[in-house]
């Protein structure tokens, strides 16, 4: 027994002053709470208890430990003053009891025979006399209880021995006033004063409680009771959701729910804790609209609210926020602590023993019943185990199920518009599909042998019933993994972890960062090299990802995984004491204590440069050897230079060249070695175009005046010869002439060429009747041959000697060359041409001829000459038709006058026509024609 306080005398008396006859025998069994509850006793009756609760009824021993032999004792730690007690050697089995008080005593146990009763030896000595008692196990013993005391004797009475014995829910209340009627001892021994310093002693029994079933399924857990000796069975709050999303109620009621808003999960119905409550946002997770899928956890004790919110949507990243403000793992303040177990997010408040766990996809509230039994409403339900009230509505009243009743828990969300608690749902989807469909057989391991080590804990056909739920009404999202996951974590709630994700093909499979690796079964809070010297009591797991074998979490709040427990900085990187690194531009070394690394500037050896000259520039580079150190160097910048480069001429173009050692480069204008005209450069041997007379190109040839390339140049060789009849006239844009038609070509009946230049005409050579001729009519050149007519002529009626040819040397006539003719109509046949058209065929013409009275002679009279003019003229004609071929292949009719009868006709005389007159272009035709005329009227003569 450890004391504070005064230390008393320590005595064992043989002969004692005052003898009084004291009876303390009790006959009990020490009571053990369960397995796994460590009990500390801090004072007489107050009991505290942590660590998992025990899976079976039965209650094991615990740090309090009852006697279990001879000599065997029990410590306790008090508080307060306490008397120390020492005990004799002896062979009873005993224990030694301190009260609080302000005296000392000393109990001495002599040895006795069993079932004996010695007389006790008491001194007192002191203000208040204080009694120790010794209880014995087995047999009854005698105490001699002696008390050191100045002037007071006191006598203790014998009682009889007195027992409690609890069982079930009975629970003991310990009163430890000093001064009151009763007082708890250690060992959950309680002592009761009867009178006159009689006291009784009553020894508390335990009887293991009968285990209860709880309406979830889940195992009960025990429960250290209120006096700290004894325990009970409790069935935990426990409540979780997955999927799209599927609910269990605290009391294990399964029901579906598929609202989009804001929803309370738990509240107090009578509030105890300020501003206390889990709440969750829904949203529909579907294009449809049809379902709905956890997005964000909202937990609210007192003046925090931390939301657990998953990242991107139907995946297992969360963040955290407490107050809208992102934090980070771990974090504990004002009584909430939020860390990382495994694939979850752990929301844990200790004042009130619950947590809530969150992944993205599922979540789950445990709450002792306790503290919150026949207190929680929301869509949690009610924690009582009984699912009969777990619809419960707001104004509690009860649903006709649970759909129904978790419409009416929604709160107000600002970011919800749409939501609006109080009003009436419209109703709720159906939870079961429309058309039956052929479930995932990922939902067949639930029912199957890998699962089945967990069946007899936590029944499956909820959560398969939600699986094919889910496989059916969202087959392409995988949600079906979800039940998988949320049973699975149920079932390591209750001690039975599961490795299942192997079995789904993939489908399920959980990926892991670089330097980590999964684990379905692992611990709930991951070994770290701050916490690897504590006892962990805590034997429940978690899936997750987890350091490798060989390898530890440096820190909860530091994800690296070291081999040995050294530094880690902010640039993540584990480091071993004595290592020395440079981070952050500051050389520090790994140090073992307290601060773990300690840095100091990074010192830099460089030296400074000048940048002269224009164009030059500092510039600071990284120091491949040293990053935290720059180079300082010179850059050269052309956009600093002050020169331009010039503008050069055709044929010429900018060349510049940096001297040595400067920046800014010097310009020149250089010849291109091409040859260049009208603005245009060539290339050497290519061709160039001056004209189209002249084949030109580029030569390598430089001229020394301009610099620039020769070009050379060539006459276009045109053809000079041209046919008889033709010559070569330029034509404008041409660079060589053409033969062009001068003359007429005619071909005689002997198939010669005679060549006529317009305005000529000739007989041909061998008959003179026939006569060629060329008329130029419009720059066309028209070439007639016209035959001689000769009139009837009988050589008979001439006189010898008279018959001569007439001057066209066709016709013959014996009539002398001088004598006169008759003015009468004429034959003769020819082409008629007519605007560069033709008749096919010579035509009958007609025209009058002959001698009329004409005369000049001189007027003496009148001084001047007198002309007298007689014209033989038609005097009756007629029109006719011809059809004319014309030069482009077409025809027209043309009408011509056919001259019937002529006759001489008095004129006038008129004066000849001037020499400009003469020449004029029509005058000229005109003549040519008439000389062709007279050319054929020389057969009349």
């Amino acid at each position: 027994t450890t004391t504070s306080g005064p230390t008393p005398s320590r005595s064992t008396s043989t002969t004692p002053v005052t003898e009084t006859p004291v009876h303390v025998t009790t006959t009990s069994r020490t009571p053990s709470p369960p397995i796994g509850l460590h009990t500390t006793t801090s004072s007489p009756g107050t009991t505290t208890t942590s660590g998992p609760s025990s899976p079976t009824g039965t209650p094991p021993s615990t740090s309090t430990s009852p006697f279990t032999g001879t000599g065997s004792t029990s410590k306790t730690t008090t508080s307060g003053p306490t008397p120390s007690v020492s005990t004799s050697p002896t062979t009873t089995a005993g224990t030694e009891i301190s009260t609080p008080t302000t005296t000392s005593a000393t109990v001495t146990t002599p040895t006795t025979s069993p079932a004996s009763t010695s007389p006790v030896s008491t001194t007192t000595s002191g203000t208040t006399p204080t009694a120790s008692f010794t209880t014995t196990s087995g047999t009854t013993s005698s105490s001699f209880i002696t008390v050191n005391a100045t002037t007071t004797s006191t006598t203790f009475k014998t009682l009889p021995p007195v027992s409690t014995t609890t069982s079930g829910l009975t629970t003991s209340t310990a009163v430890t006033t000093t001064g009151s009627d009763s007082w708890w001892l250690c060992n959950c021994t309680k002592v009761i004063c009867i009178e006159d310093n009689i006291v009784q002693v009553i020894p508390v029994i335990c009887n293991p409680p009968p285990k209860p079933t709880c309406a979830n399924g889940l195992s009960p857990v025990p429960v250290i009771d209120e006096d700290g000796c004894c325990w009970h069975w409790e069935c935990d709050c426990y409540c979780t959701g997955w999927g799209d999303p599927h609910y269990m109620t605290f009391d294990g009621l399964y029901y579906s729910y598929q609202g989009n808003c804001t929803y309370v999960l738990v509240e107090e119905i009578n509030k105890k804790v300020d501003n206390f409550g889990v709440y969750i946002d829904n949203y529909h997770c579907d294009v449809r609209d049809v379902v709905s899928c956890p997005r964000t956890l909202i937990v609210r004790h007192e003046t925090q609210e931390v939301r657990l919110t998953t990242a991107q949507p139907n995946t297992l990243q969360v963040e955290v926020t407490v107050n809208n403000q992102l934090v980070a793992l771990p974090y504990k303040k004002f009584g909430v602590s939020i860390y990382e177990s495994g694939i979850n997010r752990v929301v844990e408040i200790p004042e009130l023993k619950m947590n809530v766990t969150y992944n993205g996809l599922s979540f789950s509230i445990r709450m002792p019943y306790h503290l919150f039994g026949n207190n929680t409403q929301g869509q949690c339900g009610t924690c009582n185990n009984n699912t009969a009230d777990d619809c419960m509505l707001p104004n509690g009243n009860i649903a006709e199920n649970c759909e129904t009743m978790a419409d009416h828990w929604q709160v107000v969300d600002p970011s919800k518009p749409q939501c609006s608690p109080g009003l009436v749902p419209t109703g709720s989807p159906s939870t079961t599909p429309t058309q039956p469909c052929k479930e995932s057989s990922i939902c067949e391991l639930l029912l199957g042998s890998v699962f089945k080590p967990c069946h007899a804990f936590v029944k499956p056909e909820r959560y398969y019933a939600a699986c094919v739920f889910d496989s059916c009404v969202l087959p392409n999202l995988d949600l079906e993994c979800s039940s998988l996951q949320i049973y699975a974590a149920t079932c390591a709630d209750q001690g039975m972890c599961i490795d299942w994700r192997k079995h789904t093909n993939g489908v399920c499979s959980h990926e892991c960062p670089p330097g980590k690796e999964y684990r379905a079964c692992g611990p709930i809070k991951e070994m770290t090299c701050k916490s690897r010297g504590q006892n962990d009591t805590s034997t429940k797991q978690v899936e997750g990802c987890f350091c490798p074998n060989g390898t530890m979490l440096y820190d909860s709040g530091v994800d690296v995984c070291v081999k040995t427990c050294g530094c880690v900085g902010v640039d993540m990187i584990p480091r071993e004491f004595g290592e020395k690194f440079t981070l952050d531009c500051q050389d520090c070394i790994c140090l073992e204590g307290e601060h773990g690394i300690v840095c100091e500037p990074h010192v830099c050896e460089q030296k400074k440069v000048t940048c002269d000259g224009e164009g030059f520039y500092e510039v600071t580079e990284v120091n491949p050897k040293d990053s935290c150190c720059p180079l300082f160097t010179c850059k050269c910048n052309t956009s600093l230079c002050t020169a331009k480069a010039p503008k050069c001429s055709l044929g010429f173009e900018v060349h510049s060249y940096i001297p040595s050692g400067q920046c800014c480069p010097v310009y020149q204008c250089v010849p291109k070695g091409v040859c260049v005209h009208e603005n245009a450069e060539f290339l050497p041997n290519s061709s160039v175009f001056v004209d189209k007379c002249q084949n030109c190109f580029c030569t390598n040839d430089v001229n020394v005046s301009t610099q620039l390339n020769i070009i050379s140049c060539e006459r276009v060789p045109c053809n000079t010869y041209c046919q008889p009849g033709y010559e070569i006239k330029p034509v404008k844009g041409e660079c060589c002439g053409k033969c062009v038609q001068t003359k007429c070509i005619i071909h005689t009946a002997d198939n010669s060429e005679l060549i006529l230049s317009p305005g000529d005409f000739k007989n041909d050579p061998r008959n003179n009747c026939t006569i060629y001729s060329c008329v130029d009519v419009h720059n066309q050149l028209i070439a007639s041959t016209s035959e001689i007519t000769c009139p009837a002529f009988n050589e008979e009626s001439c006189k010898p000697g008279t018959i001569s040819f007439l001057p066209n040397g066709c016709c013959k006539t014996c009539a002398p060359l001088d004598s006169r003719t008759p003015c009468s109509v004429r034959h003769r046949k020819d082409f008629i041409v007519y605007k560069g058209c033709r008749s096919v065929d010579r035509v009958d013409l007609t025209e009058c001829e002959g001698t009329c009275g004409t005369f000049s002679l001189y007027s003496a009279e009148a001084n001047s000459m007198d002309h007298s003019c007689s014209c033989c003229r038609e005097t009756r004609t007629t029109e006719k038709h011809v059809v004319l071929k014309c030069p482009g292949g077409h025809a027209i009719s043309h009408k011509y006058i056919y001259v019937e009868n002529c006759s001489c006709q008095d004129t006038e005389c008129s004066r000849p026509q001037s020499h400009e007159q003469q020449n004029n272009e029509e005058n000229d035709k005109a003549s040519a024609l008439n000389r062709i005329k007279r050319a054929i009227s020389l057969t009349s003569k």
